[in-house]
């Protein structure tokens, strides 16, 4: 079989191909962002997390409530309701059998004083500037009528809520600036927890795997005696003892979630520490420390990187846990979980008090998951980019 010989020539130094010939490399930082950045899910999660914090930093900012305010007068109003249209006037009946004016805009104005309740007829009577509005909640759902007696009013309008945009809960608080206070516990906690357990993970694993020996089979039986009891309960004795609150959230976690971080470091570290330039390090003379954090540690970053990702995720799930079952912040204090746990007494009449949380940690563990494997795939170099 003939071959060209031309195909082997050295290409000619011409003004056309002199980018193509001689462009520069791609660092390794850049070439894990070239990488990562061809993944959609997980520029979609970064994309989210960025949402996340300027909805938790700045989002307070831009609001009148507090997450503490309390209003008995709009208990349970929803982000989307019907009112009723009556001579130019709107009029909203609540889930607590509550008479509330609405502005045409979607604002809520006053709450209007019930003049009389008939327990038997089922009727509660308004007086509104000298007419007379009765709400049948013998009815289902309870009607609007124009006096004893009168006629239905029957005109529906549909409303967003201008006042609260996401609603009430049961004390009258508003559930957007909730979230956001709530969204700030969630993500100071999970980074924090996720940074203690690096460090810890990181030192307790490198220094298992390196030193090798008697230490190294006595610090592993340590992770695996901590491994043997779920981790969660670890987190709630520990949270008994030091009574509930944000700092003992931190401390809790930061105690026990290391030993993963720990178990993926020394597996790292043991493959690594017979290679040459560890050896080449040694023969040096560099010191067990330096050969841990210059040599073996940057070396195996990308799955260290990694695991700290999903620990973040962990992390505001064990938090909205522990404060759903009373564990976590004190109340006042916003919480996504407290507010999961507040929403349970009135989720019959009042679902979207729990969905909206719920969705709250769904939508903030799905990003970080996302980042996650983006991250692993990215850090993955044998993988085609």
């Amino acid at each position: 079989m003939d071959i060209d010989k031309t195909l082997w020539e050295r290409p000619e130094k011409t003004g056309g191909n002199m980018e193509t010939l001689y462009k520069p490399a791609r660092t390794f930082a850049q070439d894990v962002w070239f990488r990562f950045w061809r993944r959609p899910t997980a520029i979609l999660g970064l994309g989210l997390i960025i949402l996340l914090i300027v909805f938790a930093v700045a989002g307070p900012s831009f609001t009148s409530h507090r997450y503490s305010d309390q209003d008995l007068s709009f208990v349970n109003i929803p982000p989307y309701f019907t009112a009723q249209e009556y001579g130019g006037r709107y009029f909203y009946i609540s889930q607590n059998l509550k008479l509330i004016e609405v502005s045409g805009e979607g604002k809520l104005i006053a709450n209007i004083r019930a003049q009389k309740d008939d327990g038997q007829k089922k009727r509660i009577a308004f007086a509104v500037d000298g007419i007379t509005l009765e709400i049948d909640y013998a009815q289902r759902p309870p009607i609007l009528t124009d006096g004893p007696g009168g006629r239905i009013i029957n005109r529906p309008v549909f409303f967003w809520n201008k006042t609260y945009l996401l609603g009430t809960d049961n004390l009258g608080r508003d559930l957007l600036t909730r979230l956001m206070y709530g969204a700030r516990i969630s993500l100071v906690v999970a980074f924090i927890a996720a940074f203690v357990n690096l460090v810890i993970g990181i030192l307790f694993g490198g220094i298992s795997a390196l030193a090798g020996g008697y230490l190294d089979l006595i610090m592993m039986r340590i992770v695996d005696i901590i491994s043997t009891i779920p981790l969660t309960l670890y987190v709630i004795l520990i949270m008994v003892l030091l009574n509930s609150g944000f700092l003992s959230i931190i401390i809790a976690l930061s105690s026990v979630y290391w030993v993963n971080m720990a178990r993926i470091v020394r597996g790292q570290i043991l493959a690594l520490k017979e290679q040459e330039f560890v050896l080449a390090a040694r023969t040096i003379g560099s010191s067990m420390g330096d050969i841990l954090f210059r040599h073996l540690v940057p070396n195996a970053i990308g799955p260290i990187i990694v695991t700290a990702t999903m620990l973040i995720p962990t992390a505001i799930f064990v938090e909205a846990f522990m404060s759903f079952i009373g564990l976590g912040v004190s109340a006042p204090m916003a919480s996504w979980g407290t507010m999961c746990n507040d929403a349970i007494e009135t989720f019959r009449i009042s679902a979207y008090q729990l969905f909206i949380p719920s969705a709250a940690i769904c939508v903030a563990m799905f990003a970080f998951n996302f980042v996650g494997d983006g991250l692993r795939d990215a850090l993955d170099l044998k993988k085609e980019p």
